[in-house]
């Protein structure tokens, strides 16, 4: 963190009041401790997830840790770690980052996952960690990488180097939310490259992929398997909000 930016919050913290990103209330952090603290204890993390895709389990996966999904058809992807489901507290507070363009509201979603979930995942060995990229059409008309600008506040470990540069992604007029499964893999396919520049970066290295929101998976399949296919050893997933069971045919 610079100097300017631990300026900004000291400021804040002492004489500009700051509203929570999920109760609004005006205090001084960018969530405050109630709702943090019901955010922690609810949290999709401490349920018993699929140990590769992250979505909560069924009575009758449990026992082998995966869900039947993943062991049926197993991703390119070896893990994800999800802070929380998708219709959850932080819902509206990343439509407010997105949508509204407040980005604001970035510190605010990367405070809640340092808070909750960064110390655990520090112990995780990898060496890069890549926002999913949006087209340069895309960046264009929102402004802004909403999963760059999380990521690139959260806590990592000291060796973790955070880059937005190496994952490039072709634009396509799709829209993918409420299709289902089969029809986003097919649109997806494909539609990510890397800057060849960056490639060397890739080779035996374990990669982070850090998104706002995972869905049915698709996505982030169709990068672990560039990513795969051009030398990374292992891909795993750090996503912020995971719907609960996707549609799948």
């Amino acid at each position: 963190m610079g100097f300017l930016e631990k300026l900004l919050q000291a400021i804040g913290r002492f004489g500009i009041p700051s509203a929570c990103i999920v109760c609004e209330r005006y205090q001084c952090d960018t969530i405050c401790t109630n709702c943090l603290e019901s955010l922690a204890n609810d949290a999709l993390f401490n349920y018993v997830c699929c140990s590769q895709c992250g979505i909560a389990l069924q009575a009758s996966e449990i026992a082998k840790q995966k869900c039947d999904s993943c062991t049926l058809n197993p991703p390119y992807f070896d893990a994800s770690y999800c802070l929380d489901r998708y219709e959850g507290a932080l819902q509206n507070a990343l439509h407010q980052l997105k949508y509204q363009k407040r980005l604001a509201y970035a510190h605010g979603l990367a405070n809640a996952w340092n808070k909750i979930l960064s110390e655990q995942l520090k112990m995780i060995d990898a060496q890069l960690l890549f926002p999913v990229p949006l087209s340069i059409q895309k960046l264009g008309a929102r402004g802004f990488n909403q999963s760059w600008e999380i990521a690139r506040k959260i806590e990592c470990g000291q060796g973790l180097l955070k880059t937005p540069f190496v994952l490039k992604r072709h634009h396509h007029e799709f829209a993918q939310a409420g299709e289902k499964f089969s029809t986003r893999h097919l649109a997806i396919q494909n539609m990510f490259y890397l800057d060849p520049q960056y490639r060397q970066l890739l080779d035996g290295q374990s990669v982070v992929i850090f998104d706002d929101v995972m869905t049915t998976g698709a996505t982030l399949n169709e990068i672990a398997r560039l990513l795969k296919d051009n030398g990374a050893s292992q891909v795993m997933n750090w996503v912020l909000l995971r719907t609960t069971r996707a549609p799948h045919v």
